[in-house]
């Protein structure tokens, strides 16, 4: 379930190619752990159908917005009113406490709320959209049928797949085969 595509909303967006991968709170529950949203620990009793309801919102919304951005298309205004409107929501609280050997680390103050959720998300979404740095190393997956998108990072800003490991190696396994049965015919 888990994308690292560089950005936070980007790997939202991955949620839903190639099956939708938050059908419901459980789901969302191991995004937002695995994406790094909410601290290792927390307990999440409250998300359920319809925080599940809200991201996929989110998720569709940034989509249509980065999309815009990669084909050089006209914003789609709904959307970007509705992604600003959750990105002025207030960000969760972040705590410092102690662990039981006694270590710092991390905690949400005052509970786990969706709207903050939903901000820390639209937030990110609207950074991306409006650092033309950032927006410059979009890339959308050159991969046979994958949808993704993700920041190109790499050095020259020559990458090509989502993951070299997974629409990478089946390219190269296709160009082979092209190659194969190119040289069986000859």
């Amino acid at each position: 379930m888990r994308f690292d595509s560089g950005r936070v909303c980007l790997d939202l967006v991955a949620t839903f190619a190639p099956h939708e991968g938050i059908r419901d709170g459980d789901e969302l529950r191991l995004w937002l752990a695995g994406a790094g949203l909410v601290p290792d620990r927390t307990p999440l009793a409250r998300v359920g159908p319809d925080w599940a309801e809200a991201f996929r919102a989110l998720r569709a919304d940034v989509e249509v917005l980065v999309r815009a951005e990669l084909h050089g298309t006209e914003t789609d205004e709904p959307a970007l009113a509705r992604v600003n409107a959750l990105a002025a929501g207030p960000p969760p609280g972040l705590c410092a406490v102690r662990d039981q050997e006694g270590h710092l680390v991390r905690e949400l103050c005052g509970g786990v709320e969706c709207g903050a959720l939903l901000a820390a998300v639209a937030r990110d979404a609207v950074e991306l959209l409006t650092d033309p740095g950032e927006r410059a190393l979009l890339r959308a997956c050159e991969g046979d049928g994958c949808t993704r998108v993700y920041l190109d990072t790499s050095r020259g800003h020559r990458r090509r797949w989502c993951s070299s490991e997974l629409c990478g190696n089946r390219e190269r396994v296709a160009r082979h085969r092209r190659r194969t049965r190119t040289a069986v015919g000859a």
